[in-house]
């Protein structure tokens, strides 16, 4: 049997209802409405998981700008770039199916982190995806593009 591993999950994280901050889980549990205790759950299925890559930190850093895993919104952050996947790719991260639904667009958050950190990331922030099979994600998981 062949291992299609492309990827690895480095780190998880969840909004946090109320409040302006994000959290780092060791797991998420995730439905068809989105990853559950996060406070877009159910706000809007096509955007339910960000998902990023650790080139768009290295990007930032390339540029001088030191930010923390978890400063650009991401749910998922990933080893590997998935920046190039279409709408309607999948990808089996962990329990789950995830489905690409559309690239991430550049949010005005961004500029609190660093001015220049939206138009430095604007393709490269990250992947918004909709899950198609829910289940359990957790730091260390396999990603497989589908």
């Amino acid at each position: 049997m062949t291992d299609n591993t492309q990827g690895i999950v480095l780190e998880l994280f969840i909004s946090i209802k109320g409040k302006d901050t994000r959290s780092q889980q060791e797991s998420l549990i995730v439905d068809t409405q989105g990853v559950r205790e996060d406070k877009f759950y159910a706000k809007n299925t096509q955007r339910a998981i960000l998902i990023t890559s650790v080139d768009s930190y290295n990007l930032a850093k390339e540029n001088g700008i030191e930010t923390p895993y978890s400063s650009l919104g991401e749910n998922i952050l990933l080893d590997v770039n998935p920046y190039h996947l279409s709408p309607g790719d999948r990808l089996e991260v962990g329990e789950t199916l995830l489905e690409i639904s559309q690239n991430c667009t550049i949010c005005k958050g961004l500029s609190k982190v660093d001015a220049s950190l939206p138009t430095l990331l604007q393709n490269d922030r990250g992947i918004f995806a909709k899950v198609i099979n829910g289940g359990r994600i957790s730091k260390g998981d396999k990603v497989i593009f589908k």
